[in-house]
C-alpha cells in the first residue's frame, strides 16, 4: 500500500512551559515528591562510545499457543517462566527526524514500520508467514470481535482552565499511528473478512476534574490512520473531539472493577474500575512506549493500563518509589491492574514503541540515544510475556543511562519482580547490548 502524506497543523510556539502547562503537568502526572533531577550530569557533548546492537537471529523454540479470548475470560499466566521470548526489530531507516521542533510523526517511513512489524510477528509466532502470525496472535478472529490497542497519550491532555487543548503537546513524546497502521495492515493480510471497524484504539485516563483535565487522541494521530473506520476512544467528556468516541466507565459487570491483592501493612487503593472498551472487546494488544519516569523509575507495558482506567493519578502513593503506600518487591497495584480478566485473559500481544521512545522523561520532547548512535532507537519490541518485555526495555533504558551519566532510578524494577513471584511472566536483568540473557529468549533482528 502506498504510504499516505498527513497534512497536520503548525507547532503551536511556547504552549508547552505555560505556568498553566506546568500546573496541569503536576496535578496529573506527578508523584508526591517526584522531582526533575535527569538533567544533573548531562553532558550536551556526544559520549564517544555509541554503538549498534550485533544483530543476531536466534535458531526459534516451539511457540507457545496463545489463548483464545472469551467474552468473560479467566486470568491466567501470560506465559510460563522460562519460556518468554522478546524480539527486537532495529530499523534505521525507520525514522528521520532532526530533533528540531517540527512533530516527530511526520518523519517516520510507513512503508519500514510495515516491515519491522511483519518481520518481529513472524520471529515471536515462529511462523513463515505474515498471516500465519497474525493467525496465531489473534486467533479465531471474526467480524464483531474487538481488538482493543492500548496507545499512550500521556502528553495530549485538554486544559478548559488555560483554553489550551492536546494539539499544543506535539512534541512531547506520544503514540505515534504508524505500529498500529502496520497491525491493521497485518491483520487484514491474515483475515479477509477483517472489518477495519474491529480495531478500537484508545487513551481512557480522566483526571481530577472531568471535563476539564482529561486525556485526549489528537487529530495529527488520528489523521495518520490509513484505514476508514477505525473507532477511536478517549477521555473526552465535556469537549469532545472529532472523531472520537468517549471511554466509559458504565459497565456493572463483575470483572469491570480491579480487584486488589494488597498485603498486610500496605492500605487499600481506592476502588478503581476499567474502561467498558476492554470489557467489550475479545483482544487486546498492548502498546507502551519506552520511558524514563520520574516516580515509577520507568513506565512500560504494566504501567500503561494506566490509560485503561479511570483517575489513576489516585495511585500515585502506591506506585512511585519511596511515596507512603510504596510496596516495593512485595506490591504494587500496576500488576493488579494488568490481572484484572479483561486485560490479562484477553492479551495477545505487546508491541513496545521504541521508534524514538525517551531516555529522559515521561513528559519530555525525545532526544538522540547514544546507545543508539547518537540518534533515535528505530525499535520495535514484541511479546507475549509483559515482565520480560519490561525488563528488556528496563535494561535499554539502564545502558542509556550509563552512557548519558545520570542515574538509572532505584526501585525500577521492584513492580518485575513482585509480576513474577506470581507468574505473571519471566524476571530477568540483563545487558542486551553485552552478555544478553540466560532465562529470556532475546531475539535481535537488524532491518
Amino acid at each position: 500500500m502506498e504510504e499516505k502524506r498527513v497534512t497536520r497543523r503548525d507547532f503551536m510556539k511556547g504552549a508547552i512551559l505555560t505556568g498553566a502547562g506546568l500546573l496541569l503537568g503536576n496535578s496529573l502526572r506527578s508523584c508526591p515528591g517526584a522531582t526533575d533531577s535527569v538533567a544533573q550530569g548531562i553532558s550536551e557533548t556526544p559520549s564517544s562510545q555509541a554503538y549498534l546492537p550485533l544483530v543476531i537471529k536466534q535458531s526459534t523454540p516451539t511457540p507457545t499457543s496463545t489463548p483464545t479470548p472469551t467474552a468473560t475470560p479467566t486470568a491466567t499466566p501470560t506465559t510460563e517462566p522460562g519460556t518468554a521470548k522478546v524480539v527486537h526489530v532495529h530499523s534505521t531507516g525507520a525514522t528521520y527526524w532532526d530533533f528540531g521542533n517540527n512533530y516527530y510523526g511526520n518523519y517516520v517511513h510507513q512503508d519500514v514500520v510495515n516491515n519491522m512489524v511483519d518481520q518481529g510477528v513472524i520471529e515471536l509466532t515462529g511462523t513463515s508467514s505474515v498471516s500465519a502470525a497474525w493467525q496465531a496472535i489473534v486467533a479465531n478472529y471474526t467480524p464483531g470481535k474487538a481488538i482493543a490497542i492500548k496507545a499512550n497519550f500521556n502528553n495530549c491532555w485538554y486544559c478548559d482552565m488555560c483554553r489550551e487543548n492536546c494539539e499544543t503537546w506535539q512534541l512531547a513524546i506520544d503514540a505515534l499511528i504508524h505500529p498500529i497502521n502496520a497491525i491493521i495492515r497485518g491483520l487484514r493480510t491474515a483475515y479477509p473478512s477483517f472489518q477495519n471497524s474491529d480495531i478500537w484504539v484508545y487513551d481512557a485516563t480522566i483526571g481530577d476534574n472531568p471535563g476539564v483535565s482529561e486525556r485526549r487522541i489528537p487529530a495529527r494521530f488520528k489523521d495518520g490512520c490509513l484505514y476508514s473506520g477505525v473507532r477511536f476512544f478517549d477521555a473526552a467528556n465535556q469537549y469532545p473531539c472529532s472523531g472520537t468516541s468517549r471511554a466509559t466507565y458504565n459497565s456493572t459487570d463483575s470483572t469491570a472493577t480491579v480487584t486488589w491483592h494488597n498485603p498486610g501493612g500496605i492500605p487499600t487503593p481506592p476502588t478503581i474500575k476499567v474502561t467498558d472498551v476492554l470489557v467489550n472487546a475479545a483482544y487486546i494488544i498492548n502498546v507502551p512506549i519506552i520511558k524514563r519516569h520520574l516516580g515509577t523509575g520507568i513506565t512500560l507495558s504494566f504501567k500503561n493500563h494506566f490509560g485503561s482506567i479511570a483517575y489513576p493519578n489516585q495511585l500515585h502513593n502506591w506506585v512511585c518509589r519511596g511515596s507512603t503506600n510504596y510496596g516495593g518487591t512485595n506490591y504494587n497495584p500496576v500488576v493488579d491492574i494488568y490481572r484484572n480478566p479483561n486485560i490479562q485473559g484477553k492479551t495477545v500481544l505487546i508491541l513496545g514503541d521504541g521508534l524514538y521512545g525517551n531516555w529522559e522523561g515521561n513528559e519530555r520532547k525525545s532526544r538522540p540515544w547514544r546507545t543508539f548512535g547518537n540518534r533515535a532507537p528505530d525499535s520495535l519490541f514484541f511479546a507475549t510475556d509483559p515482565v520480560a518485555i519490561d525488563c528488556v526495555m528496563a535494561d535499554f533504558l539502564e545502558q542509556e543511562d550509563i552512557q548519558q551519566s545520570i542515574e538509572f532510578f532505584p526501585m525500577s524494577r521492584d513492580y518485575l519482580i513482585y509480576a513474577a513471584s506470581l507468574n505473571l511472566g519471566t524476571y530477568e536483568k540483563g545487558n542486551p547490548w553485552g552478555s544478553g540473557y540466560s532465562q529470556i529468549q532475546y531475539h535481535r533482528i537488524e532491518l
